[in-house]
């Protein structure tokens, strides 16, 4: 079955479209990559978004434009996606949508909205359409994130050592070999905040580490960063924007005076680089399989390095999955076991108190038709 998974993550750049060839064969989910398409969003859309998410604020009338827009945006790239890797072939969609809001409250996710209307996709590629991932496993009882935890673990199962898989968008998180899956903290998320902040708006990120490059650690404000509370927290547990936005940082450097862009920079970026190794170190990984934007970030990539002397970190293209593609991927798959009536969640991931089928369907142009269910779960995702 040929299917797209759509994916846009906190550092909302642009909507990744990854077509996939997904089979299962005994034991194995077979994937077959057939490429990734990438759709930005065009730059009034993009405002809006920023202007919504918090520390903003908003009303219903602009989350009903955004579930629009956006749903319009995830559906050009639909087609796209289709036209160009799939010959018109696809047979499914996978949406994650945006998230807009995380709602995590004394340690625990209690809801979480994701804005990109479905029925857009589906009325314009005919297709139907897997979305609305996360509610099912926090009404479980579980974080709603990180899913793609299912994914690395069928993926890196039977690798030797303790492989963990690390993703690095505007939040970081990792999934360890026993089930352990959590948030770390912000990967790029401060450090896109303050790139924004610094330039008036003129850079949406720190490109190719460039600021960080220039900048030196400040360590008083290194400190003061790093007392948030979050890093202390045990697994399983999640955070977005809610938590690491420009605000935040803005209280951190309360009190310093003017700092320099530059040194605020690098002292984000080896905050990221900081927490992850933290993490890291305390599952016992022995190597570390890095995906997401910030491993094109090399001052970032090469700060992680330095602070896990002996644990190699290794992107995931090394191991045949594109680190750009890998969670549009995961959400292909994802809507793969969902159309077959499987699960999508490993409990000891999200903390839910048991596997959950995913998403809501949307029907598309011939109507459902849902194939019979698999007889059983996968163990292993094979690469082809």
């Amino acid at each position: 079955m040929r299917v797209i998974g759509l994916m846009s993550g906190t550092s909302y750049d642009a909507i990744d479209a990854a077509a996939a060839d997904l089979r299962l064969t005994g034991d194995s989910l077979v994937l077959r990559p057939l490429g990734l398409v990438r759709e930005p969003y065009d730059g009034e859309l993009r405002a809006s978004l920023t202007a919504a998410l918090p520390p903003g604020s908003t009303s219903l009338a602009d989350v009903c434009r955004l579930d629009t827009g956006i749903g319009r945006a995830f559906a050009a790239a639909a087609v796209r996606a289709d036209r160009e890797l799939c010959g018109g072939g696809a047979e499914l969609v996978a949406s994650h949508g945006q998230t807009v809001y995380h709602w995590v409250a004394g340690g625990r996710a209690h809801g979480t909205l994701q804005l990109g209307q479905p029925a857009w996709i589906a009325e314009a590629t005919g297709l139907p359409v897997v979305a609305d991932f996360r509610p099912r496993d926090i009404a479980a009882g579980g974080q709603g994130a990180p899913l793609v935890s299912l994914v690395d673990l069928l993926w890196l199962r039977g690798r030797p050592g303790r492989p963990v898989a690390l993703n690095i968008g505007g939040i970081a998180n990792l999934t360890a070999p026993d089930g352990t899956a959590f948030d770390t903290g912000p990967g790029c998320a401060l450090i896109d905040a303050a790139a924004r902040g610094f330039s008036g708006g003129t850079l949406a990120y720190d490109t190719d580490g460039a600021l960080a490059a220039r900048g030196r650690v400040h360590e008083p404000l290194l400190e003061r960063l790093l007392r948030e509370p979050y890093y202390a927290l045990p697994a399983p547990k999640t955070t977005g924007r809610e938590l690491f936005h420009l605000g935040h940082l803005r209280d951190a450097l309360a009190g310093f005076g003017t700092l320099p862009a530059e040194d605020v920079v690098a002292t984000l970026t080896w905050l990221t680089a900081r927490t992850v190794a933290d993490a890291v170190r305390r599952v016992e990984a022995t190597e570390v399989i890095a995906s997401g934007g910030g491993t094109r970030n090399p001052v970032l990539m090469t700060m992680l390095a330095g602070l896990l002397p002996g644990v190699p970190v290794r992107a995931s293209d090394e191991l045949g999955l594109a680190s750009d593609a890998k969670e549009a991927y995961a959400f292909a798959v994802l809507g793969f076991l969902t159309l077959h009536g499987l699960p999508g969640t490993h409990p000891a991931s999200t903390g839910a108190r048991h596997p959950s089928v995913l998403g809501s369907l949307t029907p598309g142009r011939d109507g459902l038709r849902l194939p019979p269910p698999a007889a059983r779960e996968p163990v292993r995702l094979l690469l082809e």
